[in-house]
């Protein structure tokens, strides 16, 4: 993906510190994610999202809120409602680029605010909130005894994640008088709630009442263990995937046709896991995982390349072979192809040689009621695979047909 930064005006005229990633492809539709409370555009779970959605095709603008990350700004004159004005501003700054944005994600209260805003914004499509609180008024439990300085005072610092915050009395005035079940119930588009149901920043309870209050399309996807900021890259990677998955059905993901000289278009491999193997695999909509096995330094999260290249040859032979039954209309049920994988001594090399070639031996399964001369037919249209062409150019595959 390409990365451009820059700011843009926030709710108060200050600069917003922006990033917004484009796909190295066709650009298919636009994204605004919010970040979490006291957070910043590039915790790792929002940069694991945006790089998932990018490589479909989905720009992703990250932004950070006013007074937080690289932005201008005071956080202690920041309220709830500057954070709604905050995304209102990056959305307008997309559309004059151009990039109007059809999907919001928020994270935390970054979610609250993104309920909130979505009947605000044009194009809107699709919501997805993480760990979102229900009532914005349950960000104040973090604050602890520190509530009663915040009245007394007007502003008081508070530590939040080990780190020092100023909150006034005007932050906490506003999440009091904000209740989002209007919002929710009003919600013109698709919604998509994750939530851990071991959170122990903004409860479980929230996220049922958010999925409660909507309207269908609604959708909700428990996080499992994961901590509230999805510090693991697993919890991130995981949240990415369901993203990924569930957007595709409410946002409009068509690729142009790629040329005749390419007839798949581009796949692009990209480590998902730079401390391991782990790699992100997207061709179009289409999204898997390589890795290696945990005896070779991987997280076994994803077939291994050679398994991959096994399963490009085993899915075209099964392919080739129903065509072929098909356009004959014989009474083919089932096939499945068995493929293993090995190196083994050339036939022209002796024992001790160095010299070793890959060689597959395919297992086809045929079910149906089938003759014999049927079935031998198909077993000799298994070599028209065009993958079992490629690889046989210069490897060797062994092709027979199960037992039935």
């Amino acid at each position: 993906m390409t990365m451009t930064r820059f700011t843009f005006p926030g709710h108060d005229g200050g600069q917003l510190a922006a990033r917004l990633d484009m796909p190295d492809g066709p650009h298919l539709a636009t994204a605004l994610f919010a970040h979490c409370f006291t957070c910043s555009k590039d915790i790792p779970a929002a940069r694991r999202i945006a790089g998932r959605l990018a490589a479909m095709g989905i720009a992703v603008l990250r932004f950070d809120f006013t007074g937080l990350g690289h932005s201008e700004g005071e956080f202690e004159n920041t309220t709830f409602t500057t954070n709604v004005q905050d995304l209102q501003a990056a959305c307008a700054e997309l559309e004059t680029r151009g990039l109007a944005p059809s999907l919001l994600i928020g994270h935390s209260l970054g979610g609250a605010a993104v309920l909130k805003a979505a009947n605000t914004l044009p194009n809107i499509k699709a919501v997805v909130t993480i760990g979102a609180p229900f009532d914005p008024e349950h960000v104040t439990h973090t604050f602890g005894a520190k509530i009663d300085d915040i009245k007394r005072d007007g502003v008081a610092e508070v530590s939040l994640a080990g780190r020092p915050f100023r909150i006034s009395s005007d932050f906490l005035s506003d999440v009091a008088g904000e209740k989002l079940t209007t919002a929710i119930k009003d919600l013109n588009a698709a919604l998509l709630v994750l939530h851990a149901p071991m959170d122990q920043t903004v409860s479980i309870d929230n996220a049922s009442n958010i999925f409660v209050a909507a309207k269908h399309p609604k959708s909700f996807v428990t996080l499992d263990d994961a901590d509230h900021l999805l510090t693991r890259a697993q919890d991130a990677e995981y949240a990415a995937d369901v993203i990924s998955s569930w957007v595709s059905r409410y946002l409009d993901l068509q690729r142009p046709a790629p040329p005749e000289s390419t007839p798949e278009g581009i796949l692009r491999v990209s480590e998902a896991d730079p401390a391991g193997f782990l790699q992100d695999i997207q061709s179009g909509p289409h999204h898997v995982l390589a890795d290696e096995p945990t005896a070779y330094g991987g997280a076994n999260k994803g077939l291994t390349p050679y398994g991959l290249l096994s399963a490009g040859l085993g899915a075209c032979t099964s392919m080739t072979i129903r065509m072929y039954a098909r356009r004959k209309q014989w009474p083919l049920a089932h096939v499945s192809v068995d493929i293993t994988h090995d190196k083994v001594h050339s036939e022209d090399a002796s024992a001790d040689s160095k010299t070793k070639i890959d060689s597959f031996t395919r297992t086809i399964t045929l079910k149906g009621d089938l003759d014999d001369a049927q079935r031998a037919r198909l077993l000799e249209i298994a070599d028209r695979c065009p993958v079992h062409q490629t690889l046989e150019r210069s490897n060797h595959i062994d092709t027979k047909l199960a037992d039935s």
